[in-house]
């Protein structure tokens, strides 16, 4: 990709004597994961777009630990954890937006008692908070009329209940929402979190990520939004699973964003 995306550094703000207003917490998969990495820029480019100062850690940034920690090592996650909170206290981090969930949630909840704590963000619910401040305008463009079913992340919802900020752009862009019968507090992990991600499947006769994306499919959507790049992966790879995937697309709320601005 030859885009122009500026992307400055804390290390580069710092020297500038600058504190950005956000940093932009990347995580392992948007950095990366090849299909992950374009929500990253989607997000980026929505960043830019509407003038926001943010800086990422680049190399300095590392796992926050959550799969250590849900996989049951304690040990491994807590160092990972203590090596990222010296390096975010040196920058004076003082509120984080991150596109993973994951990392959502441990640096909001997990850190705090490690030392590090910080205003925590979902990129869903910064992206709402720029719409309602009037520095980003979306037009429904592309999706307009579209059928757009959203997978509430597990990390997101359930752990945090953050439900309205995504739906509340969906519907922004001028585009019908349809609910899948299990959502919101009672909707189904799409199979990748607690570690599941990076492990071969348990014996069973179907995949979870089979059984979500049926329950996706049943609202028959033109699009399934998605908030996690975990969760993307997993409703992907179920599409392909339903030979369907040339009619339905997996989407990151950032993408959307992005695509219906032309960024």
């Amino acid at each position: 990709m030859s885009e122009n995306l500026i992307v400055p550094t804390m290390a580069e703000m710092l020297a500038q004597g600058k504190q950005p207003e956000v940093l932009f917490w990347v995580g392992c998969a948007g950095s990366f994961d090849d299909r992950a990495k374009k929500i990253t820029k989607a997000f980026v480019r929505i960043l830019n777009r509407s003038n926001v100062s943010f800086a990422v850690l680049g190399t300095e940034e590392s796992c926050t630990g959550d799969p250590a920690k849900r996989a049951g090592n304690e040990f491994l996650f807590q160092m990972q954890a203590m090596m990222n909170i010296e390096v975010l206290n040196a920058y004076e981090a003082k509120k984080i937006v991150t596109a993973c969930p994951h990392c959502f949630n441990t640096l909001k909840n997990e850190y705090p008692e490690l030392g590090g704590k910080y205003e925590v963000v979902h990129h869903t619910e910064f992206l709402k908070s720029l719409l309602d401040d009037g520095r980003l305008t979306i037009e429904g463009g592309q999706f307009k009329g579209k059928r757009i079913t959203f997978h509430d992340p597990c990390y997101l919802g359930r752990a945090n209940n953050v439900y309205e900020a995504p739906r509340d752009l969906i519907l922004k862009l001028d585009a019908e929402l349809v609910e899948m019968k299990r959502s919101k507090a009672n909707g189904l992990c799409c199979g990748a979190g607690g570690a599941q991600m990076f492990k071969d499947a348990e014996p069973g006769n179907k995949e979870i990520n089979v059984e979500r994306t049926e329950d996706a499919l049943e609202t028959k959507p033109d699009i399934i939004a998605a908030g996690c790049p975990f969760c993307n992966t997993m409703m992907t790879d179920g599409i392909k699973n339903k030979e369907k995937e040339g009619d339905v697309k997996v989407m990151d709320i950032a993408e959307l964003i992005a695509n219906a601005q032309d960024l």
